[in-house]
């Protein structure tokens, strides 16, 4: 992430042009926590009955499509990697 003034109003002028979703988004891929959170469910071997809607509800996920091939290729948009 690039060191910016935090105090400057410049350094955030590029977030009037950001989505409710998006903002949520760019908050959440930089929490330790949430990257820690991530890390441990990737790592499972097979999912923890209701894991998936225990994680989505303690961090505020939405999946809004069904599960299955349709949204295997997505998957990786919750990784706080592929979008930094």
């Amino acid at each position: 992430m690039p060191i910016s003034d935090w105090q400057s109003p410049a350094a955030y002028e590029h977030a009037k042009d950001i989505a409710a979703a998006g903002m949520a988004w760019e908050y959440l891929r930089r929490d330790d926590e949430y990257r820690r959170a991530f890390q441990r469910t990737k790592t499972l071997a097979a999912p923890k009955p209701g894991g998936s809607k225990a994680f989505s509800k303690r961090w505020g996920l939405r999946f809004p499509c069904r599960s299955g091939a349709a949204c295997r290729p997505y998957a990786c948009f919750l990784d706080t990697g592929t979008l930094a």
